[in-house]
């Protein structure tokens, strides 16, 4: 190992040295509760992306509906508790408990058309 690589690796090493240094003098100084709270905010500024992903991942698992439309059978995906529009067919749905529903106003009645041979009027 030669001198240059041997400085090479120390100016490499300073930062942290420094570092590691102020935080002893800190901590021998009665200022321990300075160097608690700068790691605690370190900490939180690491940890609240990682529990900000799960957390989110988790809302989604329990809020996303993926269904088909009743109308059209195209199958999409929407938000419970949501009111939106087959991106098909572009029927107004309303998502409950993970499935799709046609919306109707109030005072609508939802009439399924049933188709009658003639024979049978025939008779």
């Amino acid at each position: 190992m030669s001198l240059k690589t041997f400085q090479f690796n120390l100016s490499n090493l300073r930062p942290w040295l420094t570092l590691l240094a102020i935080i002893w003098l800190l901590g021998s100084l009665g200022l321990g509760w300075l160097v608690n709270s700068l790691v605690i905010i370190v900490g939180l500024l690491l940890l609240t992306p990682i529990l900000v992903y799960f957390g989110f991942r988790w809302w989604l698992q329990y809020n996303l509906a993926s269904d088909q439309c009743p109308v059209c059978r195209y199958e999409f995906t929407g938000l419970n508790n949501t009111q939106l529009q087959c991106p098909n067919c572009g029927e107004q749905l309303l998502v409950q408990q993970g499935h799709f529903q046609r919306f109707t106003p109030e005072g609508t009645i939802d009439v399924t058309a049933v188709e009658v041979s003639s024979k049978v009027l025939d008779d």
